[in-house]
């Protein structure tokens, strides 16, 4: 694949792996249009590698304070909010790390076709339409309860259906818990460095193959542009969302579900 071609999938990974949209949807489609092959493993891995690079330094400080606080509490110190908030993305990631052991193969074969990513992408859609017209959004961050952690979790581990998003069906289930938009989505982008961090080590697992010399400048470069994609893509969908809503991601989903039906029909 061209270079140029790389960095256009390294920039809409970066950013579709964190707007409720599914990058599964789009990165299944737009190498179809570009008339590219298959982006591959060593693509997944260096994208996923400047995504966490990027999460990691926007929340720099909740990690730092949320990682010394639940510290504390290991060692018998009291629980306060953000210790609570450790435990809970740590809770919360369990189910999607369980379930991908087991079936993460099969899910990723036999349920990648592009219609299966079409139809997830569409009725995954409408459940965030509803969970965001019909909850209440009261409940800040602080206020998660265990039995949210949990729910929330569970439906993360939906995500590994290709086409679901996995920032998306997170927000879908915090939006429904009462969560508001903000708090949906800084616990959804929370949630995404462990389990980042977890695909990044299981693909690097896989990935047993040498690495030619002339790749690693197309290598930096998709770590580069998906980090600094991730980065501006969170920094903006924080900044916007309380006044935007999830309305204009819902169309879009349901008009690329469409889409995908209708090109690979």
């Amino acid at each position: 694949m061209e270079t140029f071609h790389l960095i256009v999938l390294a920039i809409i990974q970066g950013v579709t792996e964190f707007l409720p949209i599914s990058s599964s949807a789009h990165l299944i489609l737009l190498p179809r249009f570009m008339g590219e092959p298959d982006q591959g493993l060593l693509f997944d891995v260096c994208a996923h590698l400047g995504s966490l690079s990027a999460m990691c330094l926007y929340f720099y400080k909740d990690i730092s304070i949320i990682g010394r606080a639940w510290g504390r509490s290991v060692i018998g110190g009291v629980a306060n909010a953000q210790a609570k908030l450790g435990w809970f993305v740590l809770i919360a990631t369990v189910p999607v790390g369980l379930l991908g052991l087991f079936v993460r193969d099969t899910v990723s074969t036999e349920f990648r076709s592009p219609q299966i990513i079409a139809v997830a992408t569409i009725l995954f859609g409408l459940a965030l339409w509803w969970s965001d017209a019909c909850g209440r959004r009261t409940r800040a961050l602080d206020s998660m309860k265990l039995g949210h952690a949990v729910l929330i979790g569970c439906a993360q581990a939906l995500a590994l259906i290709p086409g679901t998003s996995r920032s998306g069906v997170t927000m879908t289930a915090a939006l429904a818990l009462g969560l508001t938009r903000v708090a949906a989505a800084r616990f959804s982008f929370l949630l995404s460095i462990p389990v980042i961090g977890l695909a990044s080590a299981l693909e690097c697992w896989q990935l047993n193959t040498g690495i030619a010399p002339h790749l690693w400048m197309d290598l930096g470069l998709i770590v580069l542009f998906a980090g600094i994609s991730t980065y501006v893509c969170v920094y903006a969908f924080l900044q916007f969302i309380e006044y935007v809503g999830m309305l204009p991601f819902v169309i879009y989903r349901v008009a690329l579900g469409l889409l995908l039906l209708w090109y690979f029909a």
